[in-house]
């Protein structure tokens, strides 16, 4: 059995919508909140690598590279943010979290 485009753009629709259903099962813990967002983050560049492989195109790959870093930098401030958070508020519960508003 060969692995075909759809096989993969399957995985990566599960993956999303396991990530969406993350994001609106749970609104109160934001560590959980940030899982999820890099879970559908993935799964979209899982999607892009697998038209790139199966169109025979770099283009989908060197965007997924990009990506990454970028996630990976949100991945860094968001938690930098979420310990400062914890250190003021001993809490990172989101509903508790309305010191932001204007």
């Amino acid at each position: 059995m060969t692995l075909t485009l759809g096989h993969f753009l399957t995985l990566g629709a599960i993956l999303f919508a396991l990530s969406v259903v993350g994001i609106f099962m749970n609104r109160k813990n934001l560590i959980v909140l940030l899982m999820a967002i890099e879970l559908m983050l993935l799964a979209v560049n899982m999607n892009f690598v697998a038209f790139s492989h199966f169109l025979g195109d770099l283009n989908g790959q060197i965007f997924v590279f990009f990506i990454l870093t970028v996630a990976a930098a949100e991945s860094a401030i968001g938690l930098a943010i979420l310990v400062l958070l914890f250190r003021n508020r001993s809490s990172i519960n989101a509903d508790e979290l309305d010191s932001l508003k204007g």
